[in-house]
Formats: structure tokens, sequence, C-alpha cells
């Protein structure tokens, strides 16, 4: 024998699966929300990170492809002024016939918002010369201010942290 469910059992059952999948849509849409946060605060602490690097990675023997380098993860007035100071750059490196190498890097976001971040990098530099055979470990730390530009978080602004 069949029996009819009363109309107000069947509208409370709708309303019940109504909002389970306006919440289910909700949570998904957080989390994905959430995830995509997390993959633009990890590049651009990635990004920091490999441009503290390129500064601290210098060599005479490889000195255009070194600034080349640092100058493509740069944007704005700080790719202007490094790519106008190429040359001085470059005769300094050779004269002094540097090298310096890294070691123990680490970045930390600092904030973001939208298309700008900040990002602390904190490394140790060795800076070998014709004076300086072995160089002494020494600490670095650069605020880098970071712009999305086409997907790709380019370092707009830097400056040396006492």
């Amino acid at each position: 024998m069949r029996r009819n469910l009363p109309l107000v059992t069947v509208i409370a059952l709708s309303v019940v699966v109504v909002g389970l999948a306006i919440a289910s849509g909700w949570l998904g849409m957080t989390s994905l929300q959430n995830k995509g946060d997390a993959d633009q605060k990890a590049k651009a602490t990635q990004s920091a990170r490999q441009m503290g690097v390129n500064l601290m990675t210098l060599d005479v023997s490889t000195a255009q492809k070194d600034l080349d380098r640092i100058v493509a993860g740069t944007t704005g007035d700080l790719k202007n002024k490094l790519g106008s100071q190429s040359n001085a750059f470059m005769q300094q490196l050779a004269k002094a016939k540097a090298k310096s190498t890294v070691t123990d890097v680490d970045a930390a976001l600092v904030s973001i918002d939208g298309d700008s971040a900040e990002v602390m990098v904190a490394l140790t530099g060795t800076v070998t010369n014709d004076k300086v055979k072995n160089g002494t470990p020494q600490g670095y730390r650069y605020q880098m201010d970071l712009t999305k530009v086409d997907g790709r978080w380019l370092v707009s602004g830097l400056e040396v942290v006492p």
C-alpha cells in the first residue's frame, strides 16, 4: 500500500536539499578561492626568493647573463634603473674580478593585496675577488615589492635592509 507523504514533509525535505546544495557550492567556491590565494602567495614568495639568489649569484665570466637574469625579474622604474646602470655594473664587476655565491636563502611574505606583494628575503652570500680569495659568508636582507604582470610576479622595488 502506497502512502503519500504530507505536503509539509515534502517542502521541508526540499528546503533541506536546496540548502545543502547551496552550502556545498559555497564551500567549494571558498575552497577554490583559498587555494588560489595560497598559490599566489607561494608564487610571490618564490619570485622574491629567486631574485635574492639572482642578486647574489654573480661572476665576472658570466656577468652579462647574470645581469640579464636580474633585469628579467624586474618591472617598472626598477627595471629601467637597472638597465640604465648596466654598463657601470659590468665595469665594476670586471674591475674587481668579483664572484659571489649564495647559501641559506629564506623568504617570507609580509603582505599581499591583489597584484602587489611585499616579501622579505634573507640570505647568506660570499663574495670573492683578486684581493679576497676566500670570502667570508655574510648575511644580506632585502625588502622587495612585487607587482603581478601578465601572470608573473616581478620585483618593482628593492631595498637593502640592515
